[in-house]
């Protein structure tokens, strides 16, 4: 047991991959193994690919919630960063502007420190009417146009409405769906790694 803490020193000095969300990251509901964000450190555990992966999923938490803590969670050797905020802006009828604000200071803030940002899209829920919904998803392809970064379109793309990908509140994913959540970050992570992107 004690031989074990030199081993866990050592990991954590590889560069780091931060994953900036919500419970949606975070994994509310399932066992740790099993939220995206360790199973993309399995991704790159098997690849060889020497980077710590380092949760920074908080239940609840809105854009401007990522925002404030975001000093903390670009601490140490940060090579790139996901951000997957959105989920509870739109579900408690945010502002998108706020939520543009809140995510461009985000990108460009990991930006002035060289880090390489993807950003991950969310959807509003429909009850806000069209124009939310719509000024919702326009949020984040703006903003990858405009600060050049890479996009995934929709984080929960073949899990969002399927019932048995997803737990009984119908939000968050079962293990089943957060394989397809990890697939997805995966297909967008990858290539930025494969490019050297991350390297320095």
């Amino acid at each position: 047991m004690k031989n074990d803490a030199p081993r866990a020193t050592d990991a954590d000095t590889r560069p780091r991959i931060v994953m900036l969300g919500d419970s949606l990251t975070a994994g509310l509901g399932l066992d740790p193994a099993d939220a995206y964000p360790t199973l993309i450190q399995r991704r790159l555990d098997d690849a060889a690919l020497r980077f710590r992966v380092v949760n920074a999923g908080v239940s609840g938490d809105t854009s401007a919630g990522g925002l404030s803590r975001l000093d903390w969670a670009l601490d140490g050797d940060v090579r790139v960063l996901v951000v997957a905020l959105g989920g509870n802006d739109g579900l408690r009828g945010l502002p998108p502007e706020e939520l543009k604000q809140n995510l461009a200071a985000i990108i460009a803030r990991a930006q002035a420190r060289h880090i390489t940002v993807i950003l991950a899209g969310m959807e509003a829920p429909p009850n806000f009417g069209e124009s939310y919904v719509r000024a919702f998803h326009d949020v984040y392809p703006d903003l990858a146009k405009q600060y050049h970064v890479a996009l995934i379109p929709f984080l929960l793309d073949g899990v969002a409405g399927i019932d048995t990908l997803n737990q009984a509140d119908g939000i968050h994913p079962t293990p089943a769906g957060a394989r397809i959540v990890a697939n997805t970050v995966w297909r967008a992570l990858e290539p930025v790694l494969s490019k050297g992107a991350a390297a320095r």
